[in-house]
């Protein structure tokens, strides 16, 4: 079927960030990849504003060959832009797997390597060429373990990734018979993709749910604060990024309003962190204890404990230490100090 450039554009518009477009267009990979980084982190959507003619001309050039002539064999030419992708790409698998699995045995010679060579040759296959998976792999397994235990390793072991990846890319070898795959097998592995990737990263969110809202709620507000210059892109990214609030009040029967929000996180945020719980112990308090309580004890104990009024030698050390549990209980009640 012969792609329209006005569709595609609609599904640009209205589902861009999720690649809807690439979808239309049967790039599979590239759709994967916009689902798994919303829209290549924002730019690469935007930016496709003046590729999609170019893209559906593609797709109906591809279509018409494998009906009518046999595959090529020379390899495409590199892309700095492919480049720069799979190294970034790379990277931000890397740092998703450090965030989600690094408790796993052998994550820095095994797990890490083996997510970052995902993400390079996921990019490596965006449009009509791909590279040898074997080989990427290999270029990541033999680097880990020079930069092993290192938080920067998915740097260069992506950097390795993507130059074996560009030196070893090759055209897609079309279908013999000219047909397109049915829709719904795609996705039932776009799907399976997008889980692979998401649910590592969901495990880790809901075992350290605390620190994750205060994390993602500072990531979402700087994310937003970028696009102050072009408010109806900020408003769709807010959109987007709020979704999964919006279909827990459809399923919960509650609405779309601050109060909701609150109650919300007040379900998330009601179990202590074990840092929490200290805090509390240090100013004898207990878990029912609200700010003015806390505010309250404290200054007390800063009173008697302070080395100006405490002559005692380990009054320093506790007027620290109450301090310390202090700031870390109002760092809790943060949220509810701004309502």
């Amino acid at each position: 079927m012969v792609k329209s450039v006005m569709v595609a554009y609609a599904l640009w518009a209205v589902g861009g960030p999720v690649g809807l477009h690439h979808l239309y267009l049967g790039r599979d990979s590239h759709a994967l990849l916009w689902m798994l980084t919303l829209g290549g982190f924002g730019f690469g959507w935007v930016r496709e504003a003046i590729r999609i003619p170019a893209y559906v001309v593609e797709a109906n050039r591809e279509a018409e060959r494998e009906r009518r002539t046999t595959p090529t064999t020379v390899p495409p030419p590199i892309g700095p832009v492919r480049f720069v992708g799979q190294v970034s790409v790379g990277i931000y698998f890397g740092t998703v797997a450090l965030i989600g699995l690094n408790s796993l045995r052998f994550f820095y010679l095994i797990v890490l390597p083996l997510c970052v060579g995902a993400g390079v040759h996921l990019v490596s296959s965006i449009g009509q060429q791909t590279s040898d998976l074997q080989k990427t792999l290999t270029a990541c397994l033999i680097t880990s373990p020079i930069f092993y235990g290192s938080s920067l390793s998915p740097l260069p072991i992506s950097l390795a990734a993507s130059v074996t990846a560009a030196q070893n890319r090759r055209a897609k070898i079309p279908r013999t018979d000219g047909s397109t795959p049915e829709l719904g097998p795609r996705l039932y592995r776009l799907g399976l993709a997008w889980l692979a990737f998401s649910a590592p990263l969901g495990y880790c969110i809901f075992h350290n749910t605390t620190a994750t809202l205060y994390y993602l709620s500072d990531c979402v507000s700087a994310l937003l604060d970028i696009f102050w210059f072009l408010p109806w892109l900020k408003n769709v990214f807010e959109y987007i990024l709020l979704m999964p609030y919006r279909l827990l009040c459809v399923l919960t029967g509650g609405g779309y309003y601050e109060d909701a929000w609150r109650k919300v996180l007040e379900i998330l945020l009601k179990e202590y962190t074990a840092k929490e719980k200290e805090a509390l112990k240090v100013l004898s308090l207990d878990a029912e204890a609200s700010l003015e309580d806390i505010t309250r004890t404290y200054r007390g104990l800063a009173k008697t404990w302070h080395p100006d009024h405490n002559p005692s030698k380990e009054a320093e050390a506790m007027f620290m230490k109450i301090h310390e549990a202090y700031v870390v209980l109002l760092q809790r009640h943060k949220p509810h100090r701004s309502t």
